[in-house]
């Protein structure tokens, strides 16, 4: 029995032993292949400060050699099921991203916002400037704001909802989505056609702008879905450097004042390879914009692509330098649009319209200088100068309710050196088609356009010589 024993004591400790040891090395020991995916942070536990504390990760980019430094929403109490309040784990998220540092000259600071995961989040500003001039909201779940105006806090804004301020070199990125759920806001009596009798009534009618840009540069947005804001759905105020690619934007026909994208005071804009459908236009750009070129857009159906309004009560309103190209344009109101009130200054000059199809719209070549929103506008005699405007390889067809090309013009202050190369517009039913439509407004054909805008006046205005236009 004795040597049997002194067996077993032998074996255990020249087998078991051992194999423990190395159990236990290995388990302790560093995964240094796990480290280029996750570094996760794990916060302090309890306490109500450690929210506070960022739960981080580094992330390497093997393809582009890139280092992120990425911020999961989940970790500062985000829920993501679609019915709790979020604010507060979007805005620590920010503003914790806002206070990091690069350590490398290409690093990324990410705000994920993981897929499978819906968010419910309050109107917000997420407010710059930030140490990092490359932070990127990684959109792969989805967003929402409230349901509807009822739903909305009372001490709050109605008029935005997800805002960028003085932020610089900023991205929304992803396959996500933001979904407006706008529904609820088109519905208010006060909305056009919503009261009774299909008439406007009166009442609250302030409704938040999807996602605003305020005061912002080197800002990108690409690949995210946006559908159904209550009103626009980007809106671009004093911003310069704006790059908008491959996004996809998705509203009714009928939804009121949806516009796709408007720019306001912001320059040095592209906008490319977008799909944009809506109940109005799929771009807007206002007073105050230069150097905005727009590329391979589908727009419809919706009001078309448009520069204005513009000189609304009497303002003065500067724009130029604006190209659109490559797109196309589908059962819309409008293609694409000038359009200025009366009383208005300023110029809208440098503007090209390029190699552009139309598929059954109103009025695919307008200017219309005698704009209104309501019944009660007023003659006036001052206007904004609209001058050296090029169309060119527009073609298509066009709803026969209106003529395919509208040049309504100041009667005051004409439209001059408009240029017509390339036209061809058939009406999309029938065979009458319409003869254009022209009023003061002063071009040349440098080609026969179908229908031929012989209505066009030759040479410059006497008028445009005995007075002093504001040229901006």
């Amino acid at each position: 029995m004795v040597s049997f024993s002194l067996v077993l004591i032998w074996v255990f400790f020249l087998f078991y032993i051992p194999i423990q040891c190395r159990l236990l090395s290995y388990n302790t020991k560093p995964h240094h292949h796990l480290l280029a995916i996750s570094r996760i942070s794990l916060p302090p536990s309890p306490a109500p400060e450690a929210a506070a504390v960022s739960p981080s990760y580094n992330a390497h980019d093997s393809i582009n050699n890139k280092v992120s430094t990425v911020f999961n929403v989940l970790s500062f109490g985000a829920v993501g099921d679609g019915v709790s309040d979020e604010t507060q784990a979007f805005k620590m998220a920010w503003d914790t991203a806002c206070q990091t540092e690069q350590q490398q000259q290409e690093e990324a600071i990410v705000i994920l916002v993981p897929r499978s995961y819906s968010f419910m989040i309050q109107s917000t500003i997420f407010t710059g400037p930030c140490k990092s001039s490359n932070i990127s909201f990684q959109i792969d779940g989805t967003l929402m704001p409230p349901d509807g105006p009822d739903s909305w806090p009372r001490n709050i804004t109605k008029r935005q909802w997800l805002v960028f301020y003085r932020v610089n070199g900023v991205a929304l990125l992803g396959g996500g989505l933001i979904d407006g759920r706008g529904q609820k806001w088109w519905d208010l009596p006060c909305k056009p056609h919503k009261g009774v009798n299909g008439t406007t009534a009166p009442g609250p009618c302030d409704s938040p702008v999807a996602i605003r840009f305020f005061m912002s540069s080197n800002v990108t947005v690409r690949g995210i879905r946006v559908m159904n804001s209550p009103q626009f759905h980007f809106r671009f105020d004093g911003c310069q450097n704006v790059h908008v690619e491959s996004l996809s934007i998705k509203s009714p026909s009928m939804s009121p004042n949806t516009d796709g994208i408007h720019i306001e005071n912001t320059n040095n804009v592209r906008i490319h390879n977008s799909l944009i459908a809506n109940g109005d236009d799929c771009v807007s750009i206002g007073a105050g914009c230069y150097n905005v070129d727009i590329k391979n857009l589908t727009c419809g159906p919706s009001h078309g692509i448009s520069i204005g309004s513009l000189g609304m009560r009497n303002s003065r309103a500067c724009v130029s330098n604006i190209t659109v190209s490559d797109s196309i344009i589908k059962h819309s109101d409008n293609g694409v649009r000038i359009k200025t009130w009366q009383g208005g200054s300023g110029q809208v000059s440098g503007v090209k319209f390029h190699n552009i199809h139309m598929d059954t719209v109103r009025n695919p070549i307008i200017v219309d200088q005698y704009y209104c929103s309501t019944k009660s506008c007023q003659n006036q005699t001052s206007a904004v100068h609209v001058s050296d405007i090029v169309y060119s390889n527009i073609k298509g067809t066009y709803d026969i309710r209106s003529p395919a090309i509208h040049f309504s013009c100041s009667d005051s202050v004409p439209c001059t050196n408009l240029t017509l190369s390339e036209i061809e517009l058939l009406p999309a039913k029938g065979e009458f088609m319409s003869n254009p439509i022209c009023w003061n407004a002063y071009g040349i054909m440098e080609t026969l356009s179908i229908p031929p805008a012989f209505c066009l006046l030759d040479g410059n205005p006497l008028v445009m010589q005995d007075r002093d236009v504001d040229q901006c």
